[in-house]
């Protein structure tokens, strides 16, 4: 193993965490890695070729095998997969200049379904194998589906040249995810976002308060793996977010009686306090990853209870539970019922999440624009509460018009799929009940950045729960609604965009 491979399987630990024995030898092996599988698996290796065409170097390929730009190359694309299980074990990328093949090698090489190195065997052709280097990526969409793992998890890849009479003969790319070939069993948990588009019922009259509407969102999104340690350790995020991760992870780990503790690496999150709910994700996220370390199946519901959350919105619960348009009952109200006055979530510890009694896949073909301006985060914690208590019971009519924009607008253009009728009911709950308190609080550019999405094209636009976080619909028009948002707010300090789908399924849970 050369020294630079030595560095580059000293930063990919920096980044993602210790590997394993096994790992670093498939990364820096100078053999047969198929030869490597079978020992490390006990079975035969299988090769199943995804794409084989014969294509034009261009200008980094031509680099590669040292030919010129325009020659002619095998590409190819397979999976080795453990034969006895099909589980796909390594994808691997190559490029082969047919003008450097001996005949008989290329016909063995175009039959595809046999792996390189053994056809290097069978031909008894002299070669090294030169490693160029060794790397973490994020895993994206193909080595997603590849290796059934979550798009955001860390993937190892290397590349090398297998030199014939001292010239490149193929050029090969190898990609695993970090989470295989481990020597310790983790969790890998990955969360949705959601869009909280309005409480319903903060007037109490008919015995129930609260109640929310809500849409679970594809990205952004949280991802966090966790393995056993005889200490709590977190790592990967800012001091924050490991301050809340520690508190809910010792709270669980005390509450199932583990017996141990747990090492916990943030993957991927997204900021908190700006409406889209990353505080209930994180601490839902971290109880399921404690709970299937240590063997405790606990459903949402009583994940939710286990770390307080759903105390006024179930929201973000159903949103990790199973994800779409969400719409919940709220809470008995009363001296007999579950909540006796008007509070957050933040101030409504020991309230059970409450019932779903609306969940409906969202459009996939309506796109959803986020725009989070540069400003004070949102309401939380004591100010949160002070607001609840200011200004609530709301006036009865108030909320009959929700209900009434909801139950006859709202929902049957769910169910028909129909954007501007949808559009026209998030516009029109912004200025209702306490969405139109929570637009009070807020400056008036967001009114203006509001105005300048629906101007775009936008069906509807609103903001998600306290802000800054605003939202806008539409379809194939997302690009020039994300552009209009994005000139708007450079007029007035700044903000970022990003354009997301819903998540019409929960949180995704896997163990390795």
């Amino acid at each position: 193993m050369s020294m630079d491979i030595v560095h580059s399987l000293r930063e990919i630990e920096d980044r993602v965490g210790r590997l394993s024995a096994v790992q670093k030898i498939l990364l820096g092996t100078d053999g047969s890695v198929t030869q490597l599988l079978e020992s490390i698996t006990g079975s035969p290796i299988s090769i199943t070729t995804c794409l084989q065409e014969i294509i034009r170097a261009d200008r980094p390929t031509a680099d590669r095998l040292a030919v010129a730009e325009g020659e002619l190359v095998n590409h190819r694309i397979v999976e080795l997969k453990d034969s006895t299980t099909g589980e796909v074990l390594i994808y691997a990328v190559s490029d082969t200049p047919i003008a450097r093949l001996p005949p008989s090698f290329r016909e063995d090489l175009m039959k595809a379904d046999i792996p390189i190195g053994k056809i290097i065997r069978h031909h008894r052709i002299e070669a090294r194998r030169e490693i160029l280097n060794a790397r973490v990526d994020p895993a994206g969409d193909v080595a997603s589906r590849t290796f059934a793992i979550c798009r955001n998890e860390p993937l190892l890849c290397r590349q090398y040249r297998i030199i014939h009479n001292n010239e490149p003969l193929i050029f090969i790319e190898e990609q695993f995810p970090y989470n295989r070939f481990l020597d310790e069993r983790r969790v890998i948990v990955e969360t949705p976002s959601r869009i909280h588009v309005s409480l319903i019922d903060l007037h109490g009259g008919l015995g129930r308060v609260d109640g929310g509407i809500g849409i679970a969102l594809d990205d952004p999104r949280i991802l966090l793996e966790a393995r056993q340690s005889p200490v709590l350790e977190v790592n990967g995020c800012d001091s924050r977010t490991a301050e809340r991760i520690v508190q809910v992870a010792t709270g669980v780990l005390s509450g199932i009686r583990a017996g141990g503790s747990a090492a916990i690496t943030v993957r991927t999150a997204y900021p908190s306090h700006v409406g889209l709910g990353s505080g209930s994700q994180l601490a839902l996220a971290t109880a399921r990853a404690i709970c299937e370390l240590y063997g405790r199946s606990m459903t949402v519901h009583d994940l939710a209870l286990l770390v307080g959350r759903g105390g006024t919105s179930g929201i973000g619960t159903a949103a990790f539970g199973h994800g779409g348009f969400i719409i919940d009952g709220g809470h008995r109200f009363g001296p007999a019922g579950d909540k006796t006055g008007f509070a957050p979530s933040s101030a409504s510890k020991g309230v059970p999440p409450p019932p779903v009694i609306v969940r409906h896949d969202f459009p996939p073909g309506w796109r959803i624009v986020l725009a989070i301006p540069d400003l004070p985060a949102g309401a939380s914690g004591n100010r949160e509460a002070d607001i609840f208590a200011q200004n609530c019971p709301l006036p009865l009519n108030e909320v009959q018009a929700l209900c009434h924009e909801v139950l006859m607008r709202m929902l049957p253009a769910i169910v028909e799929q129909d954007l501007d009728r949808f559009g026209a009911s998030i516009n029109a709950i912004q200025t209702i009940g306490f969405k139109k308190v929570e637009h009070r609080l807020q400056p008036p550019q967001v009114a203006g950045l509001l105005d300048a999405m629906r101007d775009a094209g936008a069906a509807g636009a609103g903001m998600s729960s306290f802000g800054p976080a605003l939202y806008a619909v539409g379809d194939t028009g997302v690009p020039a609604i994300e552009r209009a948002a994005q000139s708007f707010m450079q007029e007035w300090g700044g903000g970022t965009t990003l354009i997301t789908s819903a998540r019409n399924d929960g949180a995704a849970v896997r163990v390795a």
